[in-house]
């Protein structure tokens, strides 16, 4: 690690915030590097030559603030970490700006790795690839058998009209983003409102939950831990089942710029992982496909967006130029999974 300080990570400031904090916790000088692979809050790993931390904050310059809630990821955590749900240990919580200038988090770090890409999980070879993808449909199946009120997360969000919200906040994030005629979106969205379900009980919700959100490590491949908790919230627990599910199909598209694991020789089909999480949970999980087709959707407009910025020269960078292909290609998974069920 370079002993300079990253962009955004003051550490001569964050030292002095916790040796106030959490005396004796420091022994030595602080060095640090911002972690590859964030997408929107940044991540930086922190280490005084003995221990080590990790730190998140949000992206240099103006953000909203509902954007990258820091208390809300810290929250979350605080709360699931005595529980079975595999999360980092929380360290401390900063609000004060003046610190690194802006609200940031520290946490321990967890050895381990997130798999991004079936070129990366390949070495697993296809016995571990599949236990470990197993195994993440059943620590989803944990993470939503926590009773929300007992983890002191009752008022964590507003699951009363979930999925309807969920849909006219894409829908609203799709109009910002028109620039281009898109077959079939307006029906998907239309079709995805006519045959809004009814929630099962509201649970923890993750919001992102994939395989490269988790860190896997040890003999036994176990997930130590889930992270990426900034779209966490009081939800309907299948909108993260029907998440996983679609990372989990094939999109079809030789050198994609959207990766996913799902061509590793051993990982499981979606309809396995569907069937694990019925078995394991207990929930009827009879309209999936729903919210697959949902899931669908949101990342055709999450593309979209990017697509969109990359028009008017804001996102610049290796693949950028071949998100706009991508997206019908969500949007006709999106339609084909309402129709067939």
């Amino acid at each position: 690690m370079s002993p300079d300080h990253p962009p955004g990570l003051d550490l001569d400031r964050l030292r002095g915030l916790l040796d106030r904090e959490r005396p004796g916790l420091v022994t030595g000088p602080l060095s640090g590097r911002l972690i590859e692979g964030g997408r929107s809050n940044l991540t930086y790993a922190v280490t005084d030559g003995t221990a080590h931390w990790v730190v998140r904050r949000p992206p240099l310059g103006h953000v909203l603030a509902t954007a990258h809630d820091m208390k809300r990821e810290h929250r979350v955590i605080s709360a699931l970490h005595p529980t079975d749900v595999p999360v980092p240990r929380p360290v401390l919580l900063c609000e004060d700006d003046e610190v690194l200038g802006a609200p940031f988090y520290v946490m321990e770090f967890v050895e381990g790795t997130p798999y991004r890409t079936a070129e990366q999980l390949a070495p697993l070879g296809p016995e571990r690839t599949r236990a470990a993808v197993l195994n993440l449909v059943d620590t989803l199946v944990g993470l939503h058998a926590v009773d929300p009120a007992e983890a002191g997360l009752a008022d964590f969000g507003r699951p009363d009209g979930f999925l309807d919200r969920q849909l006219r906040r894409w829908a609203k994030q799709l109009d910002a983003s028109r620039n281009r005629d898109l077959a079939g979106i307006d029906e998907l969205h239309a079709t995805l409102g006519r045959e809004l379900p009814r929630s099962p009980a509201p649970t923890v919700v993750h919001g992102d939950y994939r395989l490269d959100n988790v860190l896997i490590g040890g003999e036994n491949d176990e997930i130590r831990a889930i992270l990426d908790w900034e779209m966490s919230t009081l939800g309907d627990p299948l909108t993260d089942l029907g998440l996983l599910a679609m990372y989990s199909s094939p999109l079809g598209m030789p050198d994609s710029p959207v990766s996913t694991t799902a061509q590793a020789p051993g990982h499981p089909g979606p309809a396995e992982l569907i069937e694990r999480y019925a078995t394991r949970s207990g929930r009827d999980v009879s309209a999936v496909a729903w919210y697959t087709a949902f899931a669908w959707f949101k990342l055709a407009v999450i593309l979209e967006g990017i697509h969109y910025r990359y028009t008017l020269g804001q996102t610049v960078g290796r693949g950028f130029d071949r998100i706009g292909d991508l997206v019908p290609v969500f949007i006709e998974h999106g339609l084909t999974t309402l129709q067939e069920g």
